[in-house]
C-alpha cells in the first residue's frame, strides 16, 4: 500500500473548480454546453495535459485523460464522473470523483508501474438539468443511446446538444465508446444523511434504485372562480393535488421506494380562474424492479380513475433505468480496502442516479460514497469534511491498485 493521494492538491483542486462558473451573485452552475461548462472543461483539461496524459474527447464531449504507462495493455481501468452541476450547486457533486481519479493517476505515477492503463473520465451532462435524459455521456458511451440522436436533443432553450459542444469547443471525433473500461471505479459523496448519522466513514455502494420519470397532464375546464358551484367544477388543480398525495402515500407504503413531483405548473395561472390544466412531473424510485413496477402500474391506475371522472390524462414517459447491482467483487475490494485503512465502512444503495449505473451495462462496476453533512447536495450548502474526501480518494487509490494488480 502507497502512502496515498496528494490530499492538499485534490482539495485545491476542487475549490479552484468550484468557483469556476459563478455568476454575480456567486452562484454555482455549470450546466451542459454553456461558457461556464467550457470553463470548467478547460481547466480540468489542464490538470490532465499537466499530469502528462493523452487526452481525448468523444462525440459527445466526454472527457477522458489516459495513462499507458510502459508495458501496459488492455482495455483501461477508468475512474470518473462528471463536472457539469445542477442551478445554484455544491462544488462537490461529481467533481469530487473525476478530480480524485486524477489523483489516483498522479499517485501510481510515482513508482508503480500498473500491467494496463487507467483513464480517468468526465462524463457530459449527468445532471440532465439543460439536456434530458441525465447520465446523457456514459449512456451514450455506453451503448443505450446512439451519438446522433443524443447531440439533436434540444435543451430548455432550444439549442441542440451537438451545437452547443461544437460552440465551446468539446465535439470530439472519437466515437463513443472506442475507449472501453476493463472495470469502473466512480467516487462520490453520498448525498444522503445515511454515513453521517450511522457515524461510518465509507459507504461500498452494491445497488443503485431504479428511476422512472413521467409528465403527467390533467386537463379539466377553465372556469370562473366565483361563479361556478363547487359540485359542477373539473377542477385540474384539485385533481393533481389528490393525485400528488397518492404518489406520496403509495410510495410509503412500498419498501424501498420514493416519489417525487418536482415540477407542477396550472394553466391559465389566474387566482381568479379554475385551472383547466395541471402539469406535472414524477419521480419514482425503488431498488427493486418488480416494486417499482406496482408503483408505475398504481400511478397508470390512479390516472385512469381520473379518467373514468371526466378528465382528460396524458402521460409521457421521459426516462427509465432499471435497478443497478455492481459487482459484488469490486464492492469486496472497497471494503478490504477500507479495513486495511482502518475505517469503517458499510454496504448500502444509491438513492441518486450515477454515471457508474450506466457503464455497469459494459463492464464491472461500483461506487464508493463518503459522508455529506446533513445529508445536503444539490445546494450551496453541500459539505464534505476535507478529511473524508481525502480518506475516500485513498481508499479508491487502493481499490485500483488491487484492480490492476
Amino acid at each position: 500500500m502507497i502512502a496515498g493521494i496528494d490530499g492538499a492538491r485534490l482539495i485545491a483542486r476542487i475549490e479552484e473548480l468550484g468557483a469556476t462558473g459563478r455568476d454575480a451573485e456567486g452562484r454555482l452552475t455549470r450546466l451542459a454546453g454553456t461558457d461556464a461548462d467550457r470553463a470548467g472543461r478547460d481547466l480540468l483539461s489542464g490538470w490532465l495535459h499537466a499530469a502528462g496524459l493523452r487526452v481525448e474527447i468523444d462525440a459527445i464531449g466526454n472527457i477522458y485523460g489516459i495513462w499507458n504507462p510502459e508495458g501496459a495493455t488492455g482495455d483501461p481501468l477508468m475512474i470518473g464522473s462528471h463536472i457539469d452541476t445542477v442551478i445554484d450547486a455544491g462544488q462537490f457533486d461529481g467533481c469530487y470523483g473525476v478530480l480524485a481519479g486524477l489523483s489516483v493517476i498522479e499517485a501510481m505515477q510515482v513508482g508503480l508501474a500498473p500491467a494496463r492503463p487507467l483513464a480517468v473520465v468526465a462524463f457530459t451532462n449527468e445532471e440532465g438539468v439543460r439536456y434530458a435524459p441525465d447520465m446523457l455521456g456514459s449512456l451514450v458511451m455506453a451503448g443505450g443511446m446512439a451519438v446522433e440522436e443524443a447531440l439533436a436533443i434540444r435543451g430548455t432553450d432550444g439549442i441542440t446538444l451537438g451545437a452547443e459542444l461544437a460552440r465551446i469547443g468539446y465535439a470530439g471525433t472519437l466515437q463513443p465508446g472506442a475507449i472501453r473500461p476493463h472495470a469502473y471505479l466512480e467516487l462520490h459523496i453520498e448525498q444522503g444523511p445515511v454515513l453521517e448519522a450511522e457515524g461510518v466513514a465509507l459507504g461500498a455502494v452494491e445497488t443503485l434504485q431504479g428511476i422512472s420519470w413521467q409528465e403527467v397532464t390533467i386537463r379539466g375546464t377553465a372556469n370562473h372562480a366565483g361563479t361556478t358551484p363547487m359540485r359542477m367544477r373539473r377542477d385540474a388543480g384539485v385533481a393533481a393535488a389528490g393525485l400528488l398525495v397518492f404518489l406520496d402515500e403509495l410510495a410509503r407504503r412500498t419498501e424501498g421506494g420514493v416519489a417525487t413531483v418536482g415540477q407542477l405548473r396550472f394553466e391559465p395561472g389566474a387566482i381568479n380562474v379554475i385551472p383547466g390544466a395541471a402539469r406535472f412531473t414524477v419521480d419514482m424510485r425503488n431498488p427493486d424492479e418488480e416494486r417499482l413496477q406496482a408503483q408505475e402500474e398504481a400511478l397508470a391506475d390512479a390516472l385512469e380513475d381520473l379518467r373514468r371522472d371526466g378528465f382528460e390524462v396524458t402521460a409521457t414517459r421521459l426516462a427509465r433505468f432499471e435497478p443497478v447491482r455492481f459487482a459484488s467483487e469490486i464492492v469486496t475490494a472497497i471494503e478490504t480496502a477500507a479495513t486495511e485503512r482502518q475505517l469503517s465502512c458499510r454496504r448500502m444503495t444509491s438513492g441518486a442516479g450515477h454515471d457508474a449505473q450506466m457503464v455497469a451495462r459494459i463492464a464491472p462496476a461500483a461506487m464508493i460514497f463518503v459522508p455529506s453533512r446533513g445529508g445536503i447536495s444539490h445546494n450551496p450548502a453541500e459539505f464534505t469534511d476535507p478529511a473524508a474526501l481525502i480518506a475516500g480518494a485513498n481508499v479508491l487509490l487502493d481499490t485500483a491498485r488491487r484492480l490492476l494488480a
